[in-house]
Order: structure tokens, then C-alpha cells, then sequence
């Protein structure tokens, strides 16, 4: 995969494209993915039903995300590794970000 492309074209994410993402480490449904993403933010996000749906099926177009199964009218997602690659992505620009927020915080005392 060409890691220029990708970040050219996904990043950087939505906060709620993010977490989705990072949701689908393990197969999850919709609703599933809302209550986790609560979960792991601690309420401070809160996914409707609109902004799952919509994301979901851009990711799925996207091809970031993949049908895994369908269970009583649940449909089931997970990462491709196209997904991941952009997770990966994602989560090494995020951390740039917090490394030079520090590095600058300590030269300012």
C-alpha cells in the first residue's frame, strides 16, 4: 500500500472516524460500536445513530471497513487491512502531535 496515497486521502480522521476505526479491532455491529466508543471515551463521545450509520457506510465504500456477517438484521464490521493501515496512520500522526505539544510545553517553562 502506498502510505503517501493513504494519508493524502484519509487523514487527518474525524474524531468519530477514529474511534470507529478503533472499534473495529474485533467485529461489532452498529450499535455495538456506539457503546464502546462511549466506553473508551468515557461518555465524553457519544455516537448517534445518523453519524454511525453515514461513517459506516463511507468507510465501507472507502473500503477501510469490511462486512463480516449479518445477524438478525445486524450487520457485523470489521478492519480490512487497508483499514489498518490507516488506523496505524492515523494513531502514529496523533502521537507526533502530542510528542511536539510536550516537547514545546517544556521549553515554554
Amino acid at each position: 500500500m502506498d502510505t503517501d496515497l493513504l494519508m493524502k486521502q484519509f487523514l487527518p480522521m474525524t474524531e468519530s472516524a477514529y474511534y470507529i476505526l478503533l472499534s473495529l479491532h474485533e467485529p461489532r455491529h452498529g450499535y455495538a460500536i456506539m457503546q464502546h466508543v462511549e466506553e473508551i471515551t468515557d461518555g465524553r463521545i457519544r455516537i448517534g445513530p445518523g453519524t454511525i450509520y453515514g461513517t459506516l457506510s463511507k468507510l465501507e465504500k472507502e473500503e477501510l471497513i469490511l462486512q463480516k456477517a449479518e445477524t438478525d438484521r445486524k450487520k457485523i464490521y470489521s478492519l480490512s487491512e487497508k483499514g489498518k493501515a490507516v488506523l496505524q496512520l492515523e494513531l502514529k500522526r496523533l502521537q507526533e502531535l502530542v510528542q511536539n505539544g510536550r516537547r514545546e510545553m517544556e521549553v515554554q517553562r
